[in-house]
């Protein structure tokens, strides 16, 4: 075998790191050596895998082709290490998530419930993040995985959309508006509305639903945090727009939900990094998702 195992390492090393120096810190050998075996390796190939420009090594056309051969290579050969490991020992560990606040309120925790059941000696790290911080912890292995509510758009994410929901309006019970089968953005725009800032993704989200529908958004009140929209509405500030998921698991008697005539949507995802080494539990909690969403745990009930 002219292209040995060794030498795929040491290439995918320098491909993810972009530099002799950061190959040589990532497997813990001096930069000499990766530099012999990166041109032993072009020689023995036959192949320039990469230029050497001012002192960089920039990737060739074929470089870059060969890239992706050895990293799927790769991850198979790291999965049926961890599945090695795993037969002797049972899974264990540590899963870190990362979940959009809205989601971790009530699908997230009900799947993390059913994973610890099922995984009892894996232990499960879950934070909320928002989503313009989600990517970099994806990106730097700070989390094994991220859940989003609304896509997010990166050359070196795997997004998987998994289900589907929906805003939908909050109003106190008796409200006038709860006596409509549907409630149109138009209606909304004659009462006090709370609203996610412009400056965030809901809230972007929102804006062009209502330029689209050529209404007026004038919010009375903006918020960062759907909980704190929900809190307004119940201390009497207006009625509010808000993702379904929030209040999906809501027990507060004194508010309803209402749906919306034009459908507002979200696309909860399944973040990963395309660099993704697969030693994670991060496969067994997605398929767990999966599953359970399928199952018809996924959307809230009358709303989807």
């Amino acid at each position: 075998m002219k292209f040995r195992l060794r030498q795929m390492e040491v290439f995918r090393a320098v491909m993810l790191t972009g530099s002799i120096n950061g190959a040589s810190k990532l497997l813990f050998t001096s930069q000499p050596a990766i530099s012999r075996i990166v041109s032993h390796t072009e020689q023995t190939l036959g192949l320039a895998l990469f230029n050497r420009v001012k002192g960089k090594l920039v990737p060739t056309p074929e470089g870059q082709a060969l890239f992706r051969e050895v990293d799927e290579f790769y991850q198979q050969a790291l999965r049926v290490d961890d599945f090695a490991r795993g037969l002797a020992q049972g899974p264990s560990g540590t899963l870190n998530i990362a979940s959009s606040p809205c989601l971790s309120r009530g699908l997230i925790p009900r799947v993390v419930t059913s994973f610890v059941q099922r995984y009892p000696n894996i232990r499960v790290n879950l934070r909320t993040t928002l989503l313009n911080g989600m990517a970099q912890e994806v990106l730097s292995n700070t989390v094994d995985l991220a859940v989003s509510v609304l896509p997010l758009e990166h050359p070196n994410l795997r997004i998987e959309r998994f289900t589907e929901g929906r805003m939908v309006c909050v109003v106190p019970r008796g409200h006038e508006l709860s006596q409509l089968p549907a409630v149109s953005l138009a209606d909304l725009a004659r009462f006090n509305l709370i609203a996610h800032h412009p400056s965030i993704p809901f809230g972007q989200l929102v804006s062009a639903a209502f330029r689209n529908a050529d209404v007026p958004l004038v919010s009375r009140v903006d918020i960062h945090e759907t909980d704190v929209a929900c809190a307004l509405v119940r201390a009497g500030a207006g009625i509010a727009m808000v993702d379904q998921f929030t209040v999906e698991g809501m027990a507060w008697s004194d508010l309803q939900v209402l749906p919306l005539q034009e459908e507002i949507r979200l696309a909860p995802s399944i973040v990963r990094s395309v660099f993704d080494t697969g030693r994670s539990h991060a496969d067994k909690f997605a398929e767990l998702l999966r599953q359970m969403v399928a199952a018809g745990d996924g959307t809230m009930a009358g709303a989807a």
